[in-house]
């Protein structure tokens, strides 16, 4: 369905403190992709969003009469219209790999978050908070077995893993650098030092962790 827009560049509509929003924004520096972030509030959407994107939500890209919603998508969408560096295999049965982590992290993951930050300082928060802090620590290990997750190659799967690490501490959640979890540390410090993460930054992002320097 065609939309009518004034904007003439790829223009990508993002809430500077989502993880999902996030993960939209690496796939963007890591491609080195000339794009227009708009930085919006997802509680008072603008009119110009809410004509585009019927749900009003975020992240939104626009590209020419084009509109996107859905992260997954759109970070497939970018990855084959700008195929260099290449963020998803080449080979059917490995893609097919990377959209079941990714499946599973929104499903096993980010169920939790949502349930964090959409009612933080309740019960049910604090419960969901333990499950996520759980979960990391009894797959920590699997993290050292590639360099990015279970992969060779940086993937689509890595901006998604990254802005949630990010955020831990943010979401009070603190967890030791044991032998099992040291995996889990070296591939945080790997993400977070990488150029792209470094740039898909906004400023309230980088005060989250006050204890990292690139």
């Amino acid at each position: 369905m065609g939309v009518v827009s004034k904007r003439s560049t790829m223009t990508y509509f993002s809430d500077p403190n989502c993880h999902y929003s996030h993960r939209v924004r690496i796939v963007l520096a890591e491609k080195g992709i000339t794009v227009d972030v708009v930085n919006s509030d997802p509680l008072a959407p603008t009119q110009e969003l809410a004509e585009l994107n019927p749900y009003g939500t975020l992240p939104t890209l626009l590209d020419r009469e084009l509109v996107l919603y859905q992260t997954p998508v759109i970070m497939e969408y970018l990855d084959e219209r700008f195929p260099h560096p290449p963020l998803l295999p080449v080979y059917p049965v490995a893609r097919a790999e990377i959209r079941q982590f990714i499946h599973r992290i929104q499903d096993d993951w980010c169920s939790l978050i949502d349930q964090m930050t959409n009612f933080p300082g309740t019960k049910d928060a604090s419960k969901a908070a333990k499950q996520l802090e759980e979960s990391l620590i009894t797959i920590a290990p699997v993290f050292g077995e590639k360099p990015y997750f279970m992969s060779d190659e940086f993937t689509i799967v890595d901006c998604c893993l990254a802005p949630i690490l990010w955020r831990l501490d943010d979401w009070g959640i603190s967890i030791k650098k044991t032998r099992q979890t040291l995996p889990l540390f070296n591939y945080m410090e790997r993400m977070f030092n990488r150029e792209s993460f470094q740039a898909s930054l906004t400023d309230f992002e980088r005060d989250l962790r006050t204890n990292f320097a690139a």
